[in-house]
């Protein structure tokens, strides 16, 4: 019985060394070799070189040249492994660290090739690398990099710690995207940095660019003194209108560990003499102004504000289908630039087609220069008759930051060949002059009707009767009625303001309900973008003057000359206001989402009964 139990135990301990050692061997598949180091150091400053490969089979390391720096010490190596068994699965890892110990030497750029191992039988190469070497600090007092202040002073310097605000672009056109960075430098131990209070981006469109949230110092050499900096938040703009804009001061409080020398004697034995206080302290960036200049006056008639570099393609499902059969078109604008601000151009469909609204798919990316990636439309038509049609080419106009003009694409025009469909409606063509002629297409013969036939009695004719002439003076009177009715529509429409301004709110109501399903599905970005372009859309539209002419300095104007009062003009301003700030403001994002959402709509019910045409 015990031969048993101890050739069980001897099988299980085989197993579990099979199973680690297949889990070694799958892990063994995939070698790195990583060279690290910072990016930037000052002269005359020692820092640490590695490469670690992970794994222990490892021979013939080969470091690159190392011109610019003083080897101190190095290859020293050093072994790392360890091993894990989680639910009955073995993970393993292995790896040899080789650390150099260098001197920086003259400032300058220098570049590190990367080192060479061979690891498992294979020749393995490093990463290279690039280190920044900075001139020493002419204001510290040893000459090294910067960090904290060895000051006994309790007061913090301007030049201590101060931020930047800087912009990739000081002129700029209407709608031309520009970065705007807030970096903050410098030389003291920075424990905490509230956040930004968002300034008002009067006359900017603005998104936030998404930076990693672990955030880390570096190092950099700015008017003569080595600061940790550090890039704090990045926002593209756009701006809407022309003149000279202001990117107005913003306020920041930071939290510094402030070394104070002691006078007492049992600090300096027991704690060096050195002590740490927290101070607070306010900056701010400086202002900075924009010039926007006008896009030029000639602008082509399909022109919707587009302002960068795009391209523009279509695609058709079919061009052979019966009635009834869905069509769909689909036109795709790539490019960067204002993806989000252009509007959506117009397919013609033939008359007989029955339209619905597009489906819009936004796939872009931030970057300095705008929105990059496309815009994708897909226009749903559904054809009644039969016949043959044609789809006019689509033009798109934007205006180029290239060649500083504007330019026109046109996609290719579709001819559609329609057949008619099972379960069409009966087709009758007649020709009323002979009754021989009558024709009914899809049935040969009508026949004739049998059975009992109810006659009129002797001497009661209708002929004559009061139902005889209403039966020709109602469809007269109705007649009339339409016929005016349908002059007046027609003369409506010919008013392209006028009908603009009569399907404002119909508009705006669409995208608001828009802004509340994003709501529910808590897209912030979203959701305020949508908000902004049903109030701007709503106010173009009312007002008849296009998006690009309108800012919030000029709708107060417009909004007078149509006898709205003040108080209601300064509603709709702030609730511009409020939807531009609540994006960027911390707390709960839910509660700032309804709240702009029920000040966006009150103030469009308010301006709806208030404007009147």
């Amino acid at each position: 019985m015990s031969n048993i139990k101890r050739y069980k135990g001897m099988r299980r301990l085989f197993l579990l060394w099979a199973v680690f050692m297949a889990a070694m061997a799958a892990y063994a598949d995939d070698v790195t070799f990583k060279a690290d180091a910072p990016d930037a150091v000052v002269s005359g400053e020692q820092f640490r070189l590695t490469y670690t490969v992970n794994t222990h089979d490892v021979k013939n390391f080969r470091a690159p040249s190392m011109e610019g720096f003083n080897v101190l010490m190095g290859p020293s190596s050093s072994r790392q492994s360890s091993t894990n068994i989680i639910n009955g699965k073995i993970t393993s890892t292995q790896s040899i660290t080789y650390t150099y110990i260098l001197e920086a030497g003259k400032e300058g750029d220098y570049r590190i090739a990367g080192a060479n191992i061979t690891a498992k039988g294979k020749n393995v190469t490093s990463n290279a690398l690039t280190i920044k070497v900075l001139p020493p600090d002419k204001t510290s007092g040893n000459g090294r990099r910067g960090g904290t202040s060895s000051s006994g002073s309790s007061s913090i310097s301007a030049d201590d710690l101060f931020i930047l605000a800087t912009v990739s672009k000081t002129s700029v056109y209407e709608q031309e995207a520009f970065l705007l960075t807030y970096k903050i430098y410098t030389v003291l131990n920075l424990t905490n940095f509230g956040a930004l209070k968002s300034p008002d981006f009067k006359g900017f469109h603005s998104q936030e660019v998404e930076l990693p949230s672990t955030k880390s110092f570096q190092l950099e050499h700015y008017k003569g003194r080595n600061y940790k900096t550090l890039v704090w938040t990045q926002h593209v703009l756009f701006p809407q209108q022309a003149g000279k804009l202001e990117i107005p001061a913003c306020e920041f409080e930071a939290t510094i560990a402030k070394a104070i020398q002691s006078v007492d004697p049992f600090d300096a034995f027991f704690n060096g003499g050195t002590n740490y206080v927290e101070m607070k302290k306010k900056i701010s960036s400086p202002k900075i102004t924009i010039d926007v200049k006008p896009l030029p006056g000639n602008r082509p008639a399909s022109f919707s504000g587009a302002v960068g570099d795009f391209s523009i393609s279509s695609s058709i499902n079919a061009t052979e289908l019966k009635t009834n059969d869905a069509l769909t078109v689909k036109l795709v604008i790539s490019g960067v630039g204002n993806m989000k601000l252009i509007g959506t151009p117009e397919v013609g469909f033939p008359k007989d087609f029955e339209i619905y609204d597009p489906k819009v798919d936004n796939k872009q990316k931030l970057t300095s220069n705008g929105l990059s990636g496309n815009k994708v439309i897909e226009y749903l038509a559904i054809p009644r008759h039969a016949g043959t049609f044609t789809i006019p080419p689509v033009e798109f106009s934007y205006f180029d930051l290239k060649s500083n003009a504007y330019k026109t694409l046109t996609t290719e025009a579709y001819t559609v060949n329609v057949a008619k469909g099972e379960g069409s409606a009966e087709q009758v063509v007649a020709d009323f002059t002979n009754k021989e002629d009558l024709k009914v297409i899809g049935k040969d013969i009508r026949f004739i009707k049998t059975g009992d036939v109810a006659f009129a009695p002797k001497g009661r004719f209708f002929a004559g009767s009061l139902a005889y002439y209403l039966w020709y003076l109602v469809p007269l009177c109705l007649f009339i009625a339409f016929a005016v009715i349908y002059r007046k529509q027609v003369k409506e429409n010919a008013n392209m303001a006028k009908v603009r301004t009569k399907k404002a709110n119909k508009v705006a109501a669409k995208r608001m309900k828009q802004a509340a399903r994003l709501l529910a599905a808590n897209q912030k970005g979203e959701f305020y973008d949508e908000v902004l372009k049903a109030l701007w859309g709503y106010i173009s539209d009312k007002l008849n003057i296009p998006v690009s002419q309108l800012s919030k300095g000029n709708i107060a104007h417009e909004l007078s000359q149509h006898g709205v009062d003040e108080e209601l003009t300064k509603e709709f301003i702030d609730t511009l206001d409020q939807c531009e700030f609540a994006r960027y403001a911390p707390g709960d994002e839910s509660a700032a989402m309804d709240n702009v959402y029920t000040l966006a709509v009150n103030v469009i019910s308010k301006m709806e009964n208030t404007i009147k045409h």
